[in-house]
């Protein structure tokens, strides 16, 4: 149940931010070529519109959804690895290795977020904001202890399933979701068999 819970706020973390992102990127681009219109009612309202931060926060935006979508990659098996010598390898000492990376992975995130988490708890004490939203930093570089931890936490959940069931998880990269290929129609029965012979299929 926690890790349904997880998985979801993980995807509608990701989503949101991209969306969000996007629709920001379209609004200031469109801001900024529709204010050389020389329209004057039109010119002078979107002159008064500032909107100078969007850069700045669509940066953060993407920075957090990285953090967060590094995490889903580990879960989904998307990542990218180099694993031709490791395949060649007999099962058991095959599975030695994967259990291998896969820790070594746990503990590296670990580490990153840990000095992360330091790193944040230090900057919360100071008055360091950002420079045109005037966010505090500590709250911009929270991502890292957060999705390092969350990355740390998918090795070990896909570590732990590996060494139950020796299955990883594998994402097709031809795969696109919502888009199925379309099946061979079912063969025409007897009573259409001068159908069958108008459309090409004549024995």
């Amino acid at each position: 149940m926690i890790n349904r819970v997880l998985d979801h706020l993980e995807e509608w973390t990701i989503t949101v931010l991209m969306a969000a992102a996007t629709l920001l990127i379209f609004v200031a681009v469109l801001h900024r070529y529709a204010t050389g219109l020389p329209i004057p009612v039109l010119q002078d309202a979107l002159l008064r519109l500032n909107l100078g931060w969007a850069q700045e926060l669509c940066i953060f935006m993407f920075v957090w959804m990285a953090k967060f979508g590094a995490a889903y990659g580990v879960r989904t098996g998307i990542h990218v690895g180099v694993d031709v010598l490791i395949n060649v390898l007999k099962p058991a000492l095959r599975s030695k290795f994967v259990v291998f990376g896969l820790l070594a992975g746990a503990l590296f995130t670990a580490t990153v977020g840990t000095f992360g988490a330091r790193f944040v708890w230090e900057l919360s004490h100071t008055d360091q904001t950002s420079a045109d939203l005037e966010l505090p930093k500590w709250i911009v570089y929270l991502c890292v202890p957060l999705g390092s931890y969350l990355m740390c936490f998918r090795f070990l959940q896909v570590a732990w399933r590996f060494v139950r069931t020796g299955e990883l998880p594998v994402h097709d990269h031809s795969h696109v979701e919502g888009v199925t290929l379309e099946e061979e129609p079912p063969p025409l029965p007897e009573e259409d068999e001068p159908r069958r012979l108008a459309a090409g299929g004549g024995r």
